[in-house]
């Protein structure tokens, strides 16, 4: 796939910190899940940087254990450098992620035990300004490969863990999970998004997210 201006840097974390998320599948993502979370795609201070879904640096390495080195992508835009578990820039929506499901659950082995978090696309797209682009902000011809190839993963990755229930991160996310994953039987949700633009994510994000769970039935401790 090719991506035209505005978007110039396009990163691939699959390949560049493959490793580490190897090391996520391999410890985490066991079949026969309750719960699959999905998120859009990775933000430049955590999956880009980490390589797991919502991978604000600490949470990676004090809390889910996994200290994987990180490559570079082949082409690294000047003001994004990926410096791996070295970064010191924290992605508020990863803290609040992996922060409450330390604060419910206590290990990632209890957690991970019935839920698993996923991002429904991988890329994370650059403008020349080192803006964040994301996936549904880029033009019809582009969107519409990279829509169906997201789509088929991510059909791919439900169908091997066998949820009852899928959420969507935020609503786009909701989105794609209902187009990807049409005529399977399971339920699909949503929970807000914690990414900090979001006014209503900063009044409480954890307790709002615990609460959209208990409604579609998931049980929170």
């Amino acid at each position: 796939m090719e991506f035209a201006p505005p978007v110039s840097h396009v990163y691939n974390p699959l390949v560049y910190a493959g490793s580490a998320h190897t090391e996520y599948l391999r410890r985490f993502g066991a079949q026969g899940k309750e719960v699959v979370m999905v998120g859009m795609n990775p933000g430049p201070w955590g999956m880009a940087q980490t390589g797991i879904p919502f991978g604000e640096v600490a949470a990676v390495r004090n809390w889910l254990g996994i200290n994987q080195p990180v490559g570079r992508p082949e082409r690294e835009h000047p003001k994004r450098p990926v410096q791996g578990l070295a970064c010191s820039r924290s992605e508020v929506s990863g803290r609040r992620l992996w922060g409450w499901a330390q604060e419910h659950f206590g290990t990632p082995q209890h957690f991970f035990q019935r839920f698993f978090v996923a991002n429904w696309c991988p890329l994370s797209f650059m403008e020349e300004s080192g803006r964040n682009r994301t996936p549904d902000k880029l033009p019809p011809a582009e969107r519409g490969p990279l829509e169906a190839a997201c789509d088929t993963a991510l059909r791919q990755v439900v169908e091997l863990l066998e949820p009852r229930l899928v959420i969507g991160i935020g609503k786009f996310a909701e989105v794609r999970c209902k187009n990807a994953l049409s005529g399977l039987d399971l339920a699909i949700g949503s929970i807000l998004h914690p990414s900090p633009a979001s006014p209503a994510a900063n009044r409480g994000w954890s307790r709002q997210a615990t609460a959209a769970l208990r409604n579609l039935g998931v049980a929170v401790p």
